[in-house]
């Protein structure tokens, strides 16, 4: 749908002052941002699915949806959504996958996706192929969800989500075969920071292999990469029921 696609710049990684800002971009193929419906705010209106499609900006596929007033839209494509499926939003949608609906009307143990975290601004959590998060129960005012990562956290009633598992599974298991192929995506090749100049990166330095040389890893910017580098007076903490599983490098 060209209505639905605008040509995405290229920025390589850098900011509005032109400085890098994010390592290891640049130099990908050309390609389309394909406006997607994450707000999910054409209420109790049926649509049907007219295709399943590949969409380069994102592991996980999109469903162009022709809703009944004539208005199409493409949203994420769930696992066992394809072509003639009809979708809806809103209070009273089934749980099917595809339907998105607010979570106070989703029941315990379904399995869930494109979660808002404010009602109206659209999903913002688990978009990504083959993840999904699952409703665990109420919470007086809340809705308790458990992420992948394991954490365990409130959500506002009337926020949205979409029910199903995001599709596109294998993306995992891709087996890339050269460097061409990353180079086409736009990721450039990474240099680990022990080998680099002790100007740019914290690592940096020293005589043969001599590791890190410090206390605790840094990142390039000199700032902590490892334990719990979480704000600790991030105004969304109160929202958080139980911390994420912890990595092999926390203690």
């Amino acid at each position: 749908m060209k209505k639905l696609k605008v040509l995405l710049p290229k920025n390589s990684g850098r900011g509005a002052n032109g400085k890098m800002s994010v390592r290891h971009q640049g130099g990908r193929h050309k390609r389309f941002m394909r406006k997607v419906d994450f707000k999910r705010d054409k209420r109790d209106v049926w649509g049907k699915v007219e295709a399943i499609e590949y969409d380069p900006n994102r592991n996980c596929d999109l469903a162009l949806v022709l809703y009944e007033d004539g208005e199409r839209r493409y949203i994420l494509a769930p696992a066992g959504l394809k072509s003639g499926d009809k979708v809806i939003a809103g209070d009273l949608a089934p749980i099917t996958p595809g339907n998105a609906l607010p979570f106070a009307k989703i029941p315990a143990g379904t399995e869930i996706h494109n979660l808002e975290i404010f009602p109206g601004k659209g999903g913002q959590l688990i978009r990504s192929a083959g993840i999904a998060a699952v409703v665990q129960g109420k919470e007086e005012e809340f809705i308790l969800v458990k992420l992948p990562s394991g954490e365990v956290r409130r959500f506002i009633k009337e926020a949205y989500a979409s029910i199903g598992k995001v599709g596109r599974g294998e993306y995992r298991n891709i087996n890339w075969g050269k460097a061409g192929r990353k180079r086409w995506l736009g990721i450039r090749p990474t240099v680990r920071g022990v080998a680099q100049h002790p100007r740019a990166h914290p690592h940096g330095g020293g005589e043969g292999r001599s590791g890190i040389g410090l206390k605790y890893p840094k990142t390039v910017y000199g700032k902590p990469a490892v334990g719990k580098t979480r704000n600790k007076k991030k105004y969304s903490n109160y929202m958080i029921v139980s911390p994420r599983k912890k990595g092999p490098h926390v203690g």
